[in-house]
């Protein structure tokens, strides 16, 4: 059976180098002193794509190990914690705060729109009285990017330190950590980066290691413990065996991204093209504004579901898309256009595929999409 032709957001297609990079023989992690160097430099790399002179950290778990792990180490029981809610992901970080304790706050925005900052700003001046906040870069499920160069450093002037969930967004976004005053940043390995799921890294600023290790309460964790890693390097120690051959693959991503001339400008580029190949098939999007540089996602018309595209786009042109979930399921499908999907050949495929399943089942559309992509382009 042939594969499929991967086409949602996260996790990607993986590059032939990344594959073979996963392949290399393994040493010890634990006891190899030149493991240790390398995982120091492949921080490094991580450090200059974030743009951070912050520690970097490589953590073994997906994604959602580095949310859970920040408001862990951070959080201790009866803090107020400030969740900036404007989709799925943004609401859920509430839940986190709370197992570990926090007193939660929602600010609530609209959910197919970016974070109205003045309305943040009206908010704080209210109540600041926050010992961290937490905020998606990249809504993944609405596909759209919330302006964290601006909330960050509106934090940092009320002494709230700021968790920020990039996982959907690093490689394919703008990110300057330490410009935008980040001071926890989180990454994938399985989003823009295009390596295999099953890691997450993070920047940790002064000012939140401060707070992690002085701590008046333990951390109630061991995994999520990020104290436990603050002297790793000068005690060559790790906290539990390093997953040595995805660390191989993502160093060999991350050289991947860094050795091109404009990784941004290509996912801004595509994304644009998406956006407006859906606008003129007549097709309506999700997202009113801050449209995603890495995923796209369109209202379902009336007369079709979810379940009816996705089985079309599977079965008779082999191609993966994505619905959603909670008060998005079955609304929805998303298109991923980030790392190894944020090509314009694959894009043209998919949208032809998909043009093609709407007309299949009686969807009136405009035109083609993919020629419509094609003029854009």
């Amino acid at each position: 059976m042939k594969e499929p032709l991967i086409m949602t957001p996260g996790p990607t297609e993986i590059h032939e180098e990344i594959r073979m990079a996963m392949a290399r023989n393994i040493t010890n992690p634990d006891l190899d002193p030149n493991f240790f160097e390398y995982y120091a430099e492949t921080c490094n790399k991580l450090r200059k794509l974030l743009n951070t002179e912050n520690d970097v950290l490589i953590l073994d778990g997906e994604g959602i190990l580095g949310l859970e792990a920040a408001c862990a180490s951070v959080i201790e029981p009866g803090d107020r914690m400030l969740c900036i809610d404007n989709g799925i992901f943004g609401k859920g970080f509430g839940d986190f705060g709370k197992i570990y304790g926090a007193e939660v706050v929602y600010f609530k925005g609209d959910y197919r729109s970016a974070v109205d900052v003045n309305q943040l700003e009206e908010f704080l001046e209210k109540d600041n009285d926050f010992k961290l906040a937490t905020v998606v870069h990249c809504e993944t499920p609405s596909g759209i990017t919330n302006p964290v160069d601006r909330i960050c450093p509106l934090l940092r002037e009320h002494g709230i330190i700021s968790v920020v969930d990039s996982v959907s967004a690093i490689g394919g976004e703008p990110i300057e950590v330490d410009n935008w005053q980040m001071d926890i940043a989180l990454g994938g390995s399985q989003k823009c980066l295009s390596a295999a799921p099953g890691l997450t890294f993070l920047s940790i600023s002064e000012i939140a290691w401060e707070a992690i290790l002085n701590r008046e309460t333990p951390i109630g964790s061991f995994y999520c413990n990020l104290a436990i890693w603050k002297d790793w390097y000068e005690e060559k120690w790790f906290p539990y065996t390093q997953p040595i051959s995805s660390i191989y693959g993502l160093d060999c991503a991350v050289d991947r991204i860094l050795g091109e001339d404009d990784y941004i400008e290509r996912h801004k580029k595509i994304a644009n093209g998406v956006r407006k190949a859906i606008v003129e098939s007549g097709l309506e999007l999700y997202p009113i504004d801050g449209h995603s540089n890495t995923v796209t996602t369109v209202l379902i018309p009336e007369g079709i579901t979810f379940d009816k595209i996705n089985d079309r786009m599977i079965k008779e042109h082999n191609i993966m898309i994505a619905g959603a979930f909670d008060y998005l399921d079955g609304k929805v499908l998303r298109i991923g256009h980030m790392g190894e999907n944020c090509y314009e050949e694959k894009i043209y495929i998919t949208l032809k595929a998909l043009d093609e399943t709407f007309k299949a089942h009686g969807i009136e559309i405009d035109g083609s999409m993919h020629k419509h992509f094609v003029d854009t382009i």
